[in-house]
């Protein structure tokens, strides 16, 4: 027998996308049920991202869940651009009007997120498999999900897909009405974490004809490591040497500079793409964060696009709550979008600039060294970079 239950808001996916929408909610007096098809452990442990926009760090201050990455997160004033065998640092301060970003990785958020929801939050259910999503075009759209062995049925005022590009959510809105856009790039990351210090006190972009690397960190004892490699790359044909080898050739630089080393805890290879699925919202069925839009990891967008889209809904479902109009929701998708194209612009062209394509011509080099020196020597361009890469304000 199938267990029903209603909701104002179901939301799919208890990743940041879906726990920070259920905080702001609840904090609004608007009801709310996640379901995440995980266990708790599991959605505390999947490594992603960990550069937060200065708008997201305000965000999280803001709904009680930033206590822990204010004592804990590290706080960054730039970054290093390597080329050509030199290093130029941005100033983000400088050329933003004072805007930052911290470095506190997506796993802290969620765990943050998690001990908030299950504290005094909406219903958080771990082990939810979301099975369908139905009725979008209703008054009354249904989530059909698994949970404890048993199918049950939430039916919604609103649905909310944070399930992510593979998730049921974007199913849920007929192939007619929606158009995915999508691009692929001919490499991919190898990611390691070190159980070394940051070899540099902000992250250093390293553009190569080896091609690209990038060295972050999570933690003042551990750093977090990327090479540039050709996509299919198994993780196992690089042994700790030849990484430590190859980030270290990648970001010579002529200048003094070490190299910090360490054991390698875990790798992982990680493809690149970009994608943008329009609308993002179809009846009453919205999407959010990867569910709605991919962005490649170099310009670390993907958490913080996220974190502006169920900000921007959260508004909207509570003036429908409060009030009764649907002017925000109304206005949903297009105020995202407009937000996600330029991401995905920017994150595009951090990718092609810092990258090295397996047929790039020297021609095609000379045009990228162009571009960085241009960043370097002019301070439109470099502020450009800034602005960007702090955050664009939320609309």
């Amino acid at each position: 027998m199938t267990h029903t239950r209603h909701t104002t808001v179901g939301i799919v996916g208890g990743g940041p996308a879906g726990l920070l929408l259920a905080r702001l909610l609840h904090r609004s007096g608007v009801d709310c049920v996640v379901l995440e098809s995980r266990d708790r452990g599991y959605a505390e442990q999947r490594q992603r991202a960990g550069m937060l926009e200065q708008g997201t760090v305000d965000v999280l201050r803001a709904c009680g869940a930033g206590e822990r990455m204010d004592r804990e997160g590290l706080v960054h004033d730039g970054i290093e651009l390597r080329y050509d065998r030199r290093a130029h640092r941005l100033d983000f301060p400088a050329l933003t009007g004072g805007r930052r970003v911290t470095v506190y990785a997506q796993t802290e958020v969620v765990k943050d997120l998690i001990a908030l929801q299950l504290d005094d939050g909406a219903p958080l259910l771990f082990g939810a498999q979301a099975l369908a999503v139905t009725g979008a075009d209703t008054g009354r759209p249904r989530i059909r999900y698994l949970h404890q062995g048993r199918e049950q049925t939430l039916t919604c005022d609103y649905v909310v897909g944070c399930d992510g590009f593979h998730g049921v959510t974007r199913q849920a809105i007929p192939e007619r009405a929606r158009r995915t856009y999508e691009r692929s790039y001919p490499y991919s990351w190898l990611g390691v974490l070190a159980a070394a210090p940051p070899s540099s006190d902000e992250l250093i972009y390293a553009h190569s004809e080896r091609g690209f690397a990038l060295f972050s960190m999570r933690t003042p004892t551990v750093s977090r490591l990327y090479l540039q490699v050709p996509n299919g790359t198994d993780p196992a044909h690089w042994p700790d040497a030849r990484i430590w080898d190859e980030l270290e050739a990648r970001a010579a630089i002529d200048a003094p500079w070490k190299l910090e080393r360490g054991p390698l805890t875990a790798k992982a290879v990680l493809p690149m793409r970009s994608s943008v699925t329009e609308p993002m919202r179809y009846g009453r069925v919205l999407l959010a964060g990867d569910a709605a839009h991919i962005v490649p990891p170099t310009g670390a967008k993907g958490l913080n696009l996220a974190v502006a889209d169920v900000t921007v809904l959260a508004r909207a479902l509570v003036q429908r709550h409060r009030t009764g109009s649907t002017e925000l929701l109304d206005a949903y998708s297009d105020t995202c979008l407009r937000r996600v194209w330029r991401a995905e612009h920017f994150s595009s062209f951090m990718t092609t600039t810092l990258h090295t394509g397996p047929d790039q011509s020297p021609f095609d080099t000379r045009l990228q060294l162009s571009q960085l020196d241009r960043i370097a020597t002019s301070p439109h361009a470099a502020a450009e970079l800034a602005e960007n890469y702090t955050g664009l304000p939320l609309e």
